[in-house]
C-alpha cells in the first residue's frame, strides 16, 4: 500500500505566501507578463461534514500521487503539489487549451477543530479524499455547590 505524504504543523507560512500573492496579483492585473513565481492553479474542492468528521474532496485528475502533499493543523489543511504537463502534439493547432498544469496550492480553514491524530487520505479516479475526525466538543455538566 502506498501513502500520500501528510505533514503535521503548527503554523503555515501564510505571511510570505500571502504577500507574494498580493504583489503578484497587482502586477499580473496590469500586465500578465509580470509573474513573481511559476504559474499556479487551484483545484476545485468540496468540504462537507458529518457529526463525526470533516471530508475534503479535491479534483486533481492527472496528478501523480507521489507529487501530492497534505499538511494538517487542528484548524486548517494545506494541499499542494504538481500536475505535470502532457507533451503537446507536434504539428497540431490547438483550438482550446483549458487544462491547467504546474504547481498548485490550497489552504482550507476548517469549520470545526479536528484531531490531527485521526486523518486518512485516499486518491482514486483523480479525486483526493481527506477524512478528518472532529474533536469531541466540550460537554457541560452541572457542578453542585457545597456549603461552607
Amino acid at each position: 500500500m502506498e501513502y500520500i505524504k501528510i505533514r503535521f504543523d503548527n503554523e503555515f507560512n501564510r505571511l510570505g505566501s500571502n504577500l507574494e500573492k498580493t504583489i503578484e496579483d497587482i502586477f499580473e492585473s496590469s500586465n500578465p507578463i509580470f509573474k513573481l513565481s511559476e504559474r499556479s492553479w487551484h483545484p476545485q474542492m468540496d468540504i462537507y461534514e458529518t457529526p463525526d468528521e470533516i471530508i475534503i474532496k479535491a479534483e486533481i485528475a492527472g496528478a501523480d500521487k507521489d507529487k501530492l502533499e497534505v499538511e494538517v493543523t487542528s484548524k486548517a489543511v494545506k494541499i499542494y503539489g504538481t500536475r505535470s504537463e502532457v507533451p503537446q502534439v507536434r504539428n497540431a493547432t490547438y483550438r482550446l487549451a483549458e487544462i491547467q498544469y504546474g504547481r498548485f496550492e490550497r489552504v482550507l480553514f476548517l469549520p470545526a477543530p479536528i484531531d490531527t491524530e485521526v486523518v486518512s487520505t485516499s486518491y482514486k479516479n483523480g479525486f483526493l479524499i481527506i477524512r478528518l475526525a472532529k474533536l469531541a466538543m466540550d460537554r457541560t455538566h452541572s457542578i453542585p455547590i457545597e456549603d461552607g
